[in-house]
């Protein structure tokens, strides 16, 4: 600050006045950097929560009050809406005054899907917190969710990215539990966030360095869903992820659903159908190519994981399937592993 008041000072005479106008041009200037570093350095113990909406005129309060009931409650809400025709923005706009401070901001999503929505939101540089927690629309937090994911999450340092997701459990449109998601043990890594998400979307909370990644590979990547590429970006660039077999919500399963649970049969069928018709390979050419935005951040191991992979999918039956061996690629569970290789031997990865 003394050094600041020194390179101004040439700019004035010795005399009070200018003494004085020297004090306030110091001030202002003090001023304006001060804002300027707390812009670039968000509250270390924040959450940001990224909310995005669209017709959710049917379960959105439900959410906003388990949001409202959480145990940690250092926390903001930036909802991004795409458009809803409904009572969505009724309903945000009533908890706006009801909370009376500013803890809910609500603004226009890019109305180009979900995906799309999260992630702009995200690389929304205004917002600014130590974390961030993607929410959905008609889930149902339990009250320790940002408590538990916090307690993963600050124990990593700050420079590190870092990412915390969790099982689900299920439940109807009138909240009765109808199950659990799948309870995930193998080690979360790149090689095996190339082929799923071992959390959704709507578990995950992420520390600001993990964020930053998401920034640099920017909003307009072509990818299918923000979940996986998450997962993808914080465990290649050598970041830590948490994975919590608690389930940290209650996730609503109705017909109304954009991303629903994959435990049911005709979920499975609907995932083999489109496998079939090459959907596996259209996500994993577009991951491959957004990959490339923050090559440079990836690990030399994952990056060498990444080329395996890429170059494999081109080559006929024999060198495909080792080249996917050396990838090291694999799923969750033994059925999850089965299906990759029927999907590699007819190349859909």
């Amino acid at each position: 600050m003394v050094k600041l008041c020194k390179n101004a000072e040439h700019k004035f005479n010795a005399s009070n006045t200018d003494v004085r106008r020297l004090d306030d041009y110091c001030a202002g200037t003090v001023a304006r950097e001060i804002s300027a570093a707390t812009i670039d350095t968000p509250d270390p113990c924040s959450v940001a929560i990224l909310l995005c909406t669209f017709h959710g005129q049917h379960f959105l309060a439900d959410q906003l009050d388990s949001i409202e009931a959480q145990t940690f409650h250092n926390w903001k809400i930036w909802a991004s809406d795409d458009g809803s025709q409904d009572d969505t923005h009724i309903i945000l706009e009533a908890y706006q005054r009801k909370w009376e401070c500013e803890r809910l901001f609500v603004q226009h999503g890019p109305a180009l899907g979900f995906a799309r929505n999260f992630l702009s939101l995200t690389c929304d540089q205004s917002i600014q917190a130590g974390y961030y927690a993607w929410c959905d629309q008609d889930d149902i937090w339990e009250a320790d969710k940002l408590q538990r994911a916090l307690d993963c999450l600050e124990r990593v340092p700050a420079e590190v990215p870092a990412l915390y997701c969790s099982r689900t459990r299920l439940v109807d449109e009138a909240n009765q539990e109808i199950g659990l998601s799948a309870c995930f043990s193998k080690p979360a890594s790149f090689a095996n966030a190339l082929m799923q998400s071992i959390g959704g979307g709507n578990t995950m909370v992420f520390n600001h360095a993990a964020r930053k990644l998401l920034c640099e590979a920017g909003p307009d990547v072509e990818v299918v869903s923000h979940d996986s590429w998450a997962y993808m970006i914080v465990s290649g660039c050598g970041g830590k992820v948490f994975y919590d077999p608690y389930p940290s919500l209650r996730y609503r399963q109705h017909g109304g659903n954009l991303v629903g649970t994959n435990l049911d049969w005709r979920a499975k069928l609907d995932r083999i159908t489109r496998l079939g018709k090459g959907w596996f390979r259209d996500w994993n050419d577009r991951n491959i190519i957004s990959l490339h935005r923050i090559r440079t951040h990836l690990t030399p191991e994952n990056q060498q994981v990444l080329d395996l992979f890429s170059n494999a999918r081109k080559k006929w039956l024999l060198p495909r399937l080792i080249g996917l061996k050396k990838a090291g690629i694999y799923r969750q569970t033994f059925g999850g592993n089965v299906g990759l290789f029927v999907a590699a031997i007819f190349k859909k990865i």
